[in-house]
């Protein structure tokens, strides 16, 4: 009988195994790496946004501390926002710290919890208690986005390391690595796409790159936004360059094109406020549109998702423009 191979994800396939592997965040990582020399683990709050290494830097940390076979067994993986009420905290994970485990000396178990800032308030408190309790022989990883919904008790035990979002060079440098691996038909624009797409996010490049090698073949510009369905940076670069110049009727006709082709208005902001970020405008005109935009976006978070909250953005952009 013929056995079939197992097909992995890029990102699964090229994730780092080893902490000297982890792409960017330099200063957090060079001080998982003294932790792992040191063999001193404390708990630990890893915050940052998606995709950036949090929960990849502390399986590596894991292999270096306790090596890949021991891993197997000593450490514990749980997804927060799936697990993330009470009964978790007294079954799954008090259940793991208080398995026997043989590992060598002044090593402990390790429970790794992925967005950890979704656990409810209840959950938390139980998981300070299983914390103070199995100290001794477990530690706890906790991953999350935003640390401020960690309650303080939790923070006061633990020791935060903070990510950041990973830049443009360090994005595209992998992604031609996992390219010439893959005998990936690459073009710099497709680079330039996926970079500006993904935002500092390693996953969403390294999605982004497979579903269009899968979709299209060619990793290129246009077949990059139709696979990911994002609103093209060039014609929303257009339109911020002609808000600067004043021109609404010009802005407000690119930006209802994009809008009559599907695009979400969040989507549409989205791309806006990042073509003006990165674009060439003077600084003050710059912090006028990056102001206009997150106020619409505001008013759109809050259920106004109309066409009439893209004109009235593009015409507070050409009053600032006009008003320097």
């Amino acid at each position: 009988m013929a056995t079939t191979t197992k097909k992995l994800p890029w990102v699964e396939k090229y994730r780092p195994r080893l902490l000297k592997d982890v792409v960017g965040n330099e200063e957090a990582v060079s001080r998982l790496s003294v932790i792992a020399k040191s063999g001193v683990l404390p708990h630990m709050i890893l915050s940052g946004p998606p995709g950036v290494g949090k929960t990849t830097s502390v399986h590596c940390l894991a292999n270096e501390l306790l090596g890949k076979e021991l891993s197997k067994k000593a450490v514990l993986e749980l997804n927060a926002s799936d697990d993330r009420g009470i009964e978790v905290v007294r079954t799954s994970i008090k259940t793991f710290a208080q398995k026997k485990v043989t590992l060598p000396p002044n090593r402990q178990k390790i429970i790794i919890l992925d967005e950890a800032d979704s656990m409810t308030a209840a959950a938390q408190q139980a998981l300070r208690r299983t914390m103070e309790n199995f100290s001794g022989t477990t530690r706890f990883m906790l991953a999350c986005n935003q640390p401020d919904k960690i309650i303080e008790p939790i923070q006061s035990r633990c020791a935060i390391v903070r990510f950041t979002k990973l830049t443009d060079s360090q994005v595209k440098a992998r992604l031609v690595t996992v390219a010439a691996k893959e005998s990936v038909p690459l073009t710099q624009d497709g680079i330039d796409a996926l970079t500006f797409i993904a935002d500092g996010d390693m996953r969403q490049a390294m999605c982004g790159m497979e579903a269009t090698f899968a979709g299209k073949g060619d990793v290129t510009a246009d077949n990059v936004y139709q696979v990911c369905d994002t609103p093209s940076p060039e014609q929303v670069k257009q339109m911020v360059a002609m808000a600067s110049k004043g021109d609404f009727d010009g802005a407000s006709g690119i930006l209802m094109k994009l809008h009559g082709e599907g695009f979400a208005v969040t989507d549409l902001l989205s791309t806006v406020y990042r073509a003006v970020c990165y674009g060439e405008l003077p600084e003050g005109m710059r912090m006028n549109f990056m102001r206009v935009v997150a106020e619409t976006h505001l008013r759109v978070s809050q259920g106004s998702d109309t066409i009439l909250q893209l004109s009235g953005m593009v015409g507070a952009m050409c009053m600032a423009a006009h008003s320097g």
